[in-house]
């Protein structure tokens, strides 16, 4: 019978292990897909975008906290003359997220 345990717990470790690998990958892709945006609100393209996006990326890794990257955004944002609610920042969080997982599901 503790075979059956055994087994029982290792599928529960594997499952946590990959939901913890998709929670990661969504959350850099969102966070690439709110820099992109981000960057272009400033005016910035191509290169230049992508840079500011990666950026963010490499920033944001091990933090996980939205309310923080949010008001970094917000921040970022106002200095460089966007005006910006932050209620208009996190529905664009959110949206990016909806598309990361939407992604990563479709294998993309």
């Amino acid at each position: 019978m503790s075979g059956v345990f055994e087994q029982r717990e290792e599928c529960f470790e594997k499952r946590f292990v990959i939901s913890e690998e998709v929670r990661f990958k969504a959350l850099a892709r969102r966070n690439k897909l709110v820099g992109l945006w981000a960057a272009k609100l400033l005016g910035y393209e191509g290169e230049a975008a992508k840079a500011r996006a990666d950026a963010l990326v490499e920033a944001q890794v091990g933090r996980g906290d939205d309310g923080t990257l949010a008001a970094e955004l917000r921040g970022e944002l106002a200095r460089g003359g966007v005006e910006i609610s932050a209620h208009r920042v996190r529905r664009k969080m959110d949206q990016a997220m909806e598309q990361a997982l939407e992604g990563i599901e479709a294998g993309r």
